[in-house]
């Protein structure tokens, strides 16, 4: 059984808890450990009678509108806080702690606009004293309580979700200079390309004609000729895999980048979990080249709105997950996944495909980053070393 860690956890909470757009992160989820507060009566003997039914049932009712705040947008996600709000607020004669929730609205706050922030702020931490006032309970020390734990957590969270989103600015903004850098390298290559076999080919054409022509007049002239191809052969075949090593390189990134502008031209919204590492030319070729047939699908097929791309390496083999959240249902295998599968399969990886309808669509791509080369690779290989003995 493998090792559990906190990292698959958190990425698994936040596909079924949370949108792509919540900047990476566990914030949202070590948030939640705040709510032992309300459990804070079992151990204060002195503290007034506390009705843990209906506290329980008021976590029931908090969790929805905690994850579903951000899910939503616009005036939605304001109201949704004022709910947060009414809910402290209600259960306020069952457990005093209940100004729990008029923190967490606080801290829920962080992501709307500073008007909106500093308006919850004010309505919550003036309601609650007042609530608590006319309840009989000490309004003054939980309104001070309140508003210094309130406010300390608005500005913490404020600043993470700002640091937060500037990293994730940042890091697109170093692919879009990769992507930027790949099509630069890209042009340079086409114009080497053209250059070197442009003269290498018509070189290759005019001696090889030579050839033809002195083999019934001069058999040994014509060896030389041949010679002399071969030589441009071998050079044209050194200077072209020179040319396009510099390609190979960028590869998986460059297919990030180009995927986030192809799927934000379909209002797609795009968010991966890919840190730039060395793989093995082959089987980041293979992972390039299945991200571009899934993107592609999902814009022709999945009207979707959202898609996740997550690739995880080890030791011995790498992991690439596709997900969207468009209609699903996939019936049967088209020719672009049918050859995705090929590929992978060649390479030594399988694929597997969860497609069920109005649930999306899920790809896992399993890939070794090492295997034992295809028998028609092996019988080229053999090939070429028995030339190269003669």
């Amino acid at each position: 059984m493998g090792e559990i860690r906190w990292s698959d956890i958190e990425a698994g909470l936040r596909a079924r808890l949370l949108p792509p757009v919540i900047p990476p992160g566990a914030m949202p989820f070590f948030s939640l450990s705040y709510l032992l507060v309300l459990f804070f009566p079992l151990v204060m003997p002195r503290f007034p009678p506390v009705d843990w039914t209906t506290t329980l049932l008021s976590v029931l009712m908090f969790l929805p509108m905690y994850f579903g705040f951000y899910w939503l947008r616009g005036w939605r996600r304001f109201a949704t806080l004022v709910g947060i709000v009414a809910l402290a607020l209600a259960i306020l004669p069952a457990n005093l702690f209940a100004n729990t929730y008029v923190i967490y609205a606080c801290i829920l706050s962080a992501h709307l606009s500073v008007v909106e922030m500093l308006g919850i702020f004010v309505v919550a931490n003036a309601a609650l004293p007042g609530t608590v006032y006319l309840l009989g309970g000490p309004a003054t020390t939980i309104g001070l309580v309140n508003v210094l734990s309130g406010g300390m957590a608005m500005l913490g969270c404020r600043a993470w979700y700002q640091n937060a989103c500037k990293n994730q600015a940042l890091k697109l903004s170093q692919l879009e200079v990769q992507r930027i850098a790949a099509l630069a390298e890209r042009e340079r290559i086409g114009r080497d390309l053209h250059d070197l076999l442009g003269h290498t080919l018509s070189v290759i054409a005019l001696k090889s004609e030579l050839a033809a022509k002195l083999v019934d007049r001069d058999i040994e002239a014509a060896r030389i000729e041949i010679k002399e191809v071969e030589r441009v052969t071998r050079q044209a075949l050194f200077e072209v895999r020179r040319a396009v090593t510099g390609m190979r390189a960028h590869g998986l990134l460059a297919e990030l980048a180009n995927g986030r502008a192809a799927l934000a031209s379909a209002q797609v919204h795009f968010d991966y979990q890919v840190l730039p590492q060395e793989l093995p030319t082959q089987a980041e070729n293979v992972l390039a080249m299945c991200l571009r047939e899934a993107i592609t699908n999902i814009i022709r097929h999945a009207h979707a709105r959202r898609c996740h791309a997550r690739l995880e390496c080890g030791e011995v083999s790498a992991v690439l997950e596709i997900s969207d959240d468009g209609v699903g249902g996939m019936r049967a295998e088209g020719n672009g996944l049918t050859g995705m599968r090929e590929r992978i399969e060649v390479a030594g990886g399988r694929l597997l495909v969860e497609s069920q309808k109005d649930c999306g669509t899920q790809l896992r791509i399993e890939l070794p980053l090492a295997h034992p080369e295809p028998e028609a690779a092996l019988t080229a290989a053999r090939h070429l070393k028995l030339v190269a003995s003669r």
